[in-house]
Protein backbone atom coordinates (compact mmCIF):
# COMPACT_ATOMS: atom_id res chain seq x y z
CA UNK A 1 0.00 0.00 0.00
CA UNK A 2 1.39 3.42 -0.96
CA UNK A 3 2.28 6.30 1.39
CA UNK A 4 -0.40 8.45 -0.25
CA UNK A 5 -3.06 5.84 0.40
CA UNK A 6 -2.02 5.51 4.05
CA UNK A 7 -2.19 9.31 4.36
CA UNK A 8 -5.71 9.29 2.92
CA UNK A 9 -6.72 6.55 5.36
CA UNK A 10 -5.35 8.61 8.27
CA UNK A 11 -7.48 11.57 7.18
CA UNK A 12 -10.52 9.29 7.01
CA UNK A 13 -9.66 8.02 10.50
CA UNK A 14 -9.62 11.60 11.81
CA UNK A 15 -13.05 12.21 10.31
CA UNK A 16 -14.41 9.12 12.08
CA UNK A 17 -12.80 10.23 15.35
CA UNK A 18 -14.42 13.65 15.01
CA UNK A 19 -17.83 12.11 14.35
CA UNK A 20 -17.62 9.73 17.31
CA UNK A 21 -16.38 12.54 19.55
CA UNK A 22 -19.50 14.57 18.78
CA UNK A 23 -21.72 11.51 19.22
CA UNK A 24 -20.29 10.72 22.66
CA UNK A 25 -19.97 14.31 23.91
CA UNK A 26 -22.90 13.90 26.28
CA UNK A 27 -20.94 11.29 28.22
CA UNK A 28 -17.38 12.54 27.82
CA UNK A 29 -17.99 16.27 28.11
CA UNK A 30 -15.76 16.80 25.08
CA UNK A 31 -17.30 17.90 21.78
CA UNK A 32 -13.94 18.04 19.99
CA UNK A 33 -10.42 16.62 20.34
CA UNK A 34 -7.60 19.13 20.77
CA UNK A 35 -6.09 20.05 17.40
CA UNK A 36 -2.58 19.19 18.63
CA UNK A 37 -3.69 15.62 19.32
CA UNK A 38 -5.32 15.32 15.91
CA UNK A 39 -2.22 16.66 14.16
CA UNK A 40 -0.10 13.99 15.83
CA UNK A 41 -2.58 11.24 14.95
CA UNK A 42 -2.40 12.38 11.34
CA UNK A 43 1.40 12.12 11.35
CA UNK A 44 2.07 8.92 13.30
CA UNK A 45 1.98 5.86 10.99
CA UNK A 46 -0.40 3.58 12.87
CA UNK A 47 0.07 0.85 10.27
CA UNK A 48 3.67 0.45 11.48
CA UNK A 49 2.40 -0.62 14.92
CA UNK A 50 0.15 -3.54 13.93
CA UNK A 51 1.01 -7.01 12.58
CA UNK A 52 1.85 -6.81 8.88
CA UNK A 53 -1.21 -8.81 7.85
CA UNK A 54 -3.46 -6.21 9.52
CA UNK A 55 -1.84 -3.12 8.04
CA UNK A 56 -4.68 -2.58 5.51
CA UNK A 57 -7.07 -2.27 8.48
CA UNK A 58 -4.81 -0.12 10.70
CA UNK A 59 -6.88 3.05 10.29
CA UNK A 60 -10.31 1.50 10.79
CA UNK A 61 -11.99 2.89 13.91
CA UNK A 62 -11.80 -0.41 15.76
CA UNK A 63 -9.37 -2.25 18.05
CA UNK A 64 -7.11 -4.79 16.36
CA UNK A 65 -5.33 -7.87 17.78
CA UNK A 66 -1.55 -7.62 18.15
CA UNK A 67 -0.95 -11.08 19.61
CA UNK A 68 -0.69 -12.53 23.13
CA UNK A 69 -4.38 -11.73 23.79
CA UNK A 70 -3.61 -7.98 23.51
CA UNK A 71 -5.01 -5.33 21.19
CA UNK A 72 -4.18 -1.91 19.81
CA UNK A 73 -6.98 0.36 21.00
CA UNK A 74 -9.64 1.87 18.75
CA UNK A 75 -8.38 5.21 17.31
CA UNK A 76 -11.23 7.16 18.92
CA UNK A 77 -10.32 5.76 22.35
CA UNK A 78 -6.64 6.59 21.81
CA UNK A 79 -7.59 10.15 20.82
CA UNK A 80 -9.95 10.59 23.78
CA UNK A 81 -7.53 9.22 26.36
CA UNK A 82 -4.64 11.35 25.11
CA UNK A 83 -6.90 14.40 24.92
CA UNK A 84 -8.05 13.91 28.52
CA UNK A 85 -4.43 13.99 29.70
CA UNK A 86 -4.10 17.61 28.50
CA UNK A 87 -0.41 17.08 27.78
CA UNK A 88 2.14 19.87 27.89
CA UNK A 89 5.45 19.87 25.96
CA UNK A 90 7.44 19.66 29.22
CA UNK A 91 5.51 16.69 30.68
CA UNK A 92 6.95 13.34 31.73
CA UNK A 93 4.37 10.61 31.04
CA UNK A 94 4.06 7.06 32.35
CA UNK A 95 2.28 4.66 29.99
CA UNK A 96 1.18 1.25 31.25
CA UNK A 97 0.75 -1.21 28.38
CA UNK A 98 3.16 -0.49 25.52
CA UNK A 99 1.77 -3.10 23.16
CA UNK A 100 3.60 -2.60 19.85
CA UNK A 101 4.33 1.04 20.67
CA UNK A 102 1.63 3.11 18.96
CA UNK A 103 0.45 4.90 22.10
CA UNK A 104 4.02 5.69 23.13
CA UNK A 105 4.69 7.11 19.66
CA UNK A 106 1.68 9.42 19.90
CA UNK A 107 2.55 10.53 23.43
CA UNK A 108 6.18 11.17 22.47
CA UNK A 109 5.13 13.87 20.01
CA UNK A 110 3.16 15.73 22.70
CA UNK A 111 5.37 15.38 25.79
CA UNK A 112 9.05 15.72 26.72
CA UNK A 113 9.56 12.14 27.89
CA UNK A 114 7.56 8.91 27.81
CA UNK A 115 8.22 5.98 30.14
CA UNK A 116 6.32 2.97 28.84
CA UNK A 117 5.90 -0.42 30.53
CA UNK A 118 4.92 -3.75 28.99
CA UNK A 119 4.55 -7.12 30.72
CA UNK A 120 4.76 -9.32 27.58
CA UNK A 121 8.42 -9.76 26.63
CA UNK A 122 7.79 -10.35 22.93
CA UNK A 123 5.66 -7.21 22.58
CA UNK A 124 8.16 -5.09 24.51
CA UNK A 125 11.03 -6.25 22.28
CA UNK A 126 9.04 -5.60 19.10
CA UNK A 127 7.88 -2.18 20.30
CA UNK A 128 11.45 -1.17 21.04
CA UNK A 129 12.52 -2.09 17.50
CA UNK A 130 9.61 -0.27 15.86
CA UNK A 131 9.99 2.92 17.89
CA UNK A 132 13.74 3.04 17.25
CA UNK A 133 13.34 2.41 13.53
CA UNK A 134 10.80 5.22 13.21
CA UNK A 135 12.82 7.72 15.23
CA UNK A 136 10.78 8.04 18.43
CA UNK A 137 13.79 8.74 20.60
CA UNK A 138 12.21 10.24 23.74
CA UNK A 139 10.60 6.94 24.79
CA UNK A 140 12.11 4.64 27.40
CA UNK A 141 10.72 1.12 27.66
CA UNK A 142 10.70 -1.31 30.56
CA UNK A 143 9.64 -4.97 30.69
CA UNK A 144 7.75 -5.19 33.99
CA UNK A 145 4.36 -5.37 35.66
CA UNK A 146 2.86 -1.92 35.19
CA UNK A 147 0.56 -2.25 38.20
CA UNK A 148 3.51 -1.22 40.36
CA UNK A 149 4.52 1.73 38.21
CA UNK A 150 8.11 2.89 37.67
CA UNK A 151 9.27 4.46 40.90
CA UNK A 152 12.78 5.28 39.65
CA UNK A 153 11.34 7.97 37.36
CA UNK A 154 8.39 9.02 39.53
CA UNK A 155 6.60 11.27 40.09
CA UNK A 156 4.97 11.73 36.67
CA UNK A 157 3.03 14.68 35.31
CA UNK A 158 0.63 12.34 33.53
CA UNK A 159 -0.20 8.62 33.65
CA UNK A 160 -2.10 6.65 31.02
CA UNK A 161 -3.12 3.00 31.44
CA UNK A 162 -4.29 0.79 28.56
CA UNK A 163 -5.47 -2.23 30.55
CA UNK A 164 -8.14 -2.32 33.22
CA UNK A 165 -7.72 -3.12 36.91
CA UNK A 166 -10.84 -3.59 39.02
CA UNK A 167 -9.68 -0.80 41.34
CA UNK A 168 -7.29 2.10 40.82
CA UNK A 169 -3.74 0.84 41.59
CA UNK A 170 -2.33 2.60 44.69
CA UNK A 171 1.26 2.65 43.33
CA UNK A 172 0.15 4.60 40.25
CA UNK A 173 -1.82 7.08 42.35
CA UNK A 174 1.23 7.66 44.52
CA UNK A 175 3.47 8.18 41.48
CA UNK A 176 1.22 10.91 40.02
CA UNK A 177 2.50 14.43 40.70
CA UNK A 178 0.34 17.00 42.51
CA UNK A 179 -1.44 18.83 39.70
CA UNK A 180 -1.20 15.71 37.52
CA UNK A 181 -3.77 13.67 35.57
CA UNK A 182 -4.25 9.95 35.06
CA UNK A 183 -6.55 8.31 32.49
CA UNK A 184 -7.33 4.68 33.21
CA UNK A 185 -10.07 2.11 32.53
CA UNK A 186 -11.26 0.38 35.69
CA UNK A 187 -13.96 -1.93 36.94
CA UNK A 188 -15.27 -5.47 36.53
CA UNK A 189 -15.03 -6.92 33.02
CA UNK A 190 -18.67 -6.22 32.13
CA UNK A 191 -18.82 -2.79 33.77
CA UNK A 192 -15.57 -1.00 32.98
CA UNK A 193 -15.49 2.78 32.88
CA UNK A 194 -12.81 5.07 31.54
CA UNK A 195 -11.76 7.18 34.51
CA UNK A 196 -10.11 10.58 34.75
CA UNK A 197 -8.13 10.99 37.97
CA UNK A 198 -6.88 14.45 38.95
CA UNK A 199 -4.54 15.17 41.85
CA UNK A 200 -4.67 18.72 43.17
CA UNK A 201 -1.75 20.72 44.50
CA UNK A 202 -2.24 19.31 47.98
CA UNK A 203 -2.31 15.71 46.77
CA UNK A 204 -6.07 15.27 47.01
CA UNK A 205 -7.62 12.99 44.39
CA UNK A 206 -10.74 13.62 42.35
CA UNK A 207 -12.14 11.00 39.96
CA UNK A 208 -14.69 11.19 37.16
CA UNK A 209 -16.26 8.46 35.05
CA UNK A 210 -15.93 9.40 31.40
CA UNK A 211 -17.21 6.56 29.21
CA UNK A 212 -18.14 2.89 29.30
CA UNK A 213 -15.27 0.87 27.77
CA UNK A 214 -13.91 -2.66 27.39
CA UNK A 215 -10.17 -3.28 27.90
CA UNK A 216 -8.12 -6.35 28.64
CA UNK A 217 -7.39 -6.91 32.33
CA UNK A 218 -4.39 -5.24 33.94
CA UNK A 219 -2.14 -7.98 35.28
CA UNK A 220 -1.14 -7.51 38.92
CA UNK A 221 -3.66 -7.08 41.70
CA UNK A 222 -3.83 -5.42 45.07
CA UNK A 223 -3.55 -8.86 46.66
CA UNK A 224 -0.23 -9.40 44.91
CA UNK A 225 1.21 -6.00 45.75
Amino acid sequence: MSADLYAALRRQMLAEIAAETVFSAGETGRAAIDSRVLEVLERVPRHEFVPVELQPYAYANTPLPIGYDKTISQPFIVALMVDLLELRPEDAVLEIGTGLGYGAAVLSRLAARVYSMEIVEELAAEAKKRLARLGFENVELRLANGFHGWHEHAPFDKVIVTAAPELLPPPLLRQLKPGGRMVIPAGLAEAQKLMLVEKDGEGKLRTREVLRVRFTRLEGTAEGF
